[in-house]
């Protein structure tokens, strides 16, 4: 990998400058994979949203459309457009036009819509239906269990056994292409489901904490997104995104503010091209 071109990840996400979430914990480890991802944040965030007080917020919607353009006024190769939270019907469209622009880059969208069996408080119904369509243009979709059963129409289950949410990916792989169903709470375990088109689907575990981070999934989805990036096949990636997500669990202290993330730093370098066996 040192020797090829860095592969440009065009980042559609959030930029939250407090709690280790959105763009501040997937560009760091888009990098230190060999990538160079290419942040267009959709709203500057003092902090991220869950605990820690009313973030300053700057909505970038007179910015991101012209440095879409600019982008693509320079030539500039995308090999990836991978795309998070959107709040409104003009981030919608910035998305649809970068994969117009990009038609081979690959497509990966993580639609942020919910958690815990709701959707997200101010995300209309014409917003959700939105990133839907959205999710049917892009190859790869990473929805936790919330957003996967509103994508499907179907009530969340009471209780998550293997069949079942094996059943959930494939059932979304048959209309979505591909698809990585994260955070998935399995008894003692808290499991990713993934599945491409046609093809069975597989099951990455590792053992649930009872601490919960905010930014795991953003982490989770971008060295998922770096590894297929490498090569590596999907279960592959989910594999490694997995276990590195359950290393900065580990080695965040107990005592450290959880609103604040998981220490990723230290472990970035496990990595590092030549690293990720």
């Amino acid at each position: 990998m040192t020797n090829q071109q860095p592969k440009r990840i065009l980042c559609i996400h959030d930029l939250a400058g407090v709690g280790r979430s959105s763009l501040c914990a997937i560009l760091p480890a888009l990098a230190v994979m060999g990538h160079q991802p290419l942040p267009l944040p959709t709203a500057l965030l003092s902090t991220h949203t869950g605990g820690l007080g009313s973030p300053a917020v700057l909505n970038t919607d007179g910015y991101t459309p012209r440095a879409l353009e600019h982008y693509h006024a320079l030539g500039l190769k995308i090999d990836c457009i991978y795309t998070g939270y959107l709040s409104d019907e003009e981030q919608l469209a910035l998305v649809r036009r970068a994969f117009e622009l990009w038609p081979d880059a690959l497509k990966v969208t993580d639609p942020v819509m919910g958690d815990g069996g709701k959707i997200y408080s101010g995300l209309s119904e014409s917003l959700c239906r939105g990133m839907g369509q959205i999710c049917a243009l892009a190859d790869l979709i990473t929805p936790n269990l919330t957003e996967a059963c509103y994508l499907l129409g179907r009530p969340m289950p009471r209780k998550l056994e293997r069949e079942e949410a094996l059943e959930l990916a494939e059932e979304l792989a048959g209309r979505y292409g591909q698809v990585v169903v994260t955070g998935l709470p399995m008894g003692q375990d808290l499991a990713n489901a993934g599945a491409r088109r046609g093809q069975p689907g597989f099951l990455v575990k590792r053992t649930r904490l009872g601490t919960s981070y905010p930014g795991t999934g953003d982490l989770f989805a971008a060295v998922l997104v770096g590894q297929l990036l490498r090569g590596g096949s999907l279960e592959e990636a989910a594999e490694l995104a997995a276990g590195f997500v359950a290393d900065c669990i580990a080695a965040t202290p107990e005592t450290a503010d959880t609103r604040l993330g998981v220490w990723l730093e230290p472990r970035l370098g496990l990595l590092a091209p030549g690293r990720e066996e």
